[in-house]
Order: C-alpha cells, then sequence, then structure tokens
C-alpha cells in the first residue's frame, strides 16, 4: 500500500548537557537541524541512543504494510521502520539531515520526503497502519494538530508510537542542544505534559495501549530520560 505524496515537519534532538563556554538564545528547529545535521550521528547523544533501544524492543515484533515516519531526520530509526514495514515513508523538513539518512539507508521499500510536520500530512485517508513520531513532539506547539493529522491517516486500529524527552527534563530547563566550537546551540522548544499527550490522544479519536518511562544506564538519581506511547486509533 503506497502514500500519496505532497510535503512535512519534524526532526531529531540531543539532551545531554554539555558545558561551554557560551548558550545561545533559542535557533529556529529547521536551521538548528539543518546546521547539525553534520555531527549529528557522531556527537555524543544518550536520549538519542536510548531512543533507538527503546524503539527496537517495543516495535521489533510487529509487522506492518505501510509505515509512517514523522521526523526521521538522519534515519537512526528508518532502517527498523523498513524491516517490520512493506513500505515507509520518511518525513523531515530539514533537508540535511533526510540527506544523511538517503546516504545511510537505501532500502527499496523506503522513501524519504522533506515536509513540514505542522501541515497537512502529504497522506491519503486511512492509507497507514503505523505512526512512528520519535523525539520530535518537543518542537511542535500544538499536539492536538498532530493527532487530528494521525487520526485522518491511520486506519482503523491503526497505531501510533510516540517517543519523547521526558516533561520531568523540560521542567529542569533541558532543552534539545548541540555544540560548536565550544558554544552551545539551543534548539527553539516547547514544555509538554504528560497529560497533554493523553488528552490530545482522546480528543483526536485515540485509546492509550500502554506509557513508559525510560532512564538510561548513566541516569544515576535522576528523573526519567524519555517517554513512550503506545495509542490505538478507535474509529
Amino acid at each position: 500500500m503506497r502514500l500519496a505524496l505532497e510535503t512535512i515537519r519534524s526532526h531529531r534532538v540531543d539532551w545531554d548537557g554539555l558545558e561551554t563556554k557560551a548558550l545561545h538564545s533559542p535557533v529556529k528547529a529547521q536551521e538548528a537541524y539543518n546546521h547539525w545535521s553534520a555531527t549529528y550521528d557522531r556527537d555524543r547523544n544518550l536520549t538519542r541512543d536510548l531512543d533507538q533501544t527503546i524503539t527496537r524492543n517495543i516495535l521489533a515484533n510487529l509487522r506492518c504494510k505501510s509505515v509512517l515516519e514523522i521526523g526521521c531526520g538522519t534515519g537512526k530509526n528508518t532502517a527498523l521502520l523498513a524491516e517490520i514495514g512493506e513500505y515507509v515513508y520518511a518525513f523531515d523538513f530539514s533537508e540535511a539531515m533526510i540527506e544523511k539518512a538517503r546516504q545511510k539507508l537505501r532500502a527499496g521499500n523506503v522513501s524519504f520526503v522533506v515536509a513540514d510536520l505542522t501541515q497537512r500530512w502529504p497522506c491519503k485517508e486511512r492509507a497507514v497502519d503505523l505512526i512512528a513520531c520519535n523525539l520530535v513532539l518537543e518542537h511542535v506547539r500544538d499536539l492536538s494538530f498532530i493527532f487530528a493529522e494521525a487520526d485522518r491517516v491511520l486506519g482503523r486500529g491503526g497505531r501510533f508510537f510516540i517517543s519523547e524527552l521526558h516533561p520531568f527534563r523540560q521542567y529542569q530547563g533541558t532543552k534539545a542542544n548541540f555544540q560548536r566550537q565550544q558554544q552551545t546551540t539551543e534548539i527553539e522548544a516547547f514544555v509538554h505534559h504528560l497529560s497533554d499527550f493523553t488528552g490530545a490522544a482522546v480528543r483526536g479519536g485515540f485509546s492509550l495501549t500502554s506509557m513508559n518511562e525510560w532512564w538510561h544506564e548513566e541516569d544515576h538519581n535522576k528523573p526519567p530520560r524519555l517517554v513512550s506511547f503506545m495509542f490505538e486509533k478507535q474509529g
């Protein structure tokens, strides 16, 4: 089953606080990720690594006809989605990140598309079995739009998997950031409480089938690093 393409928005992130000489004001996400793409895969990033591990643990046993990845970044989870899905559409609003993903993964069942998640998604209605959204929604102000679009493109019983920076970390001021020449660039972000996710899901026609909090092995006596949700479409 293939999707109709148009154009989305999304991205990727790092949340390991780095000691630097100066902290820049938050930068718009698209600009920041275009700059970060050159070193994103090489930078030390416990959040990125933990996200990849838990995504494989949760999704590896699924089998889907059509998968939509919103915010594929450099493709760290796309390879897994290509294993479990007959066809995968991977979207990101950063052309530079998408290019890195294309270079890494040349699977015949994956299409990479530069697109904007905050606009109408380039998918037909009820065309998708699974949506995967990893380390993206911190940079999206309006969760209700995301869930409304997910409801539109998912078929009945379709799943919506989300893995995000835990709001407890956000409360402490943690934001996606990367380092260049001993200076840190912070990426514009919005705080979403756990109830924001579940509330938007219910309003969007979803039920919550699982929610888990996750720590990296180096997170001793710290709040959870990530939270994951699996929602199921009801209508």
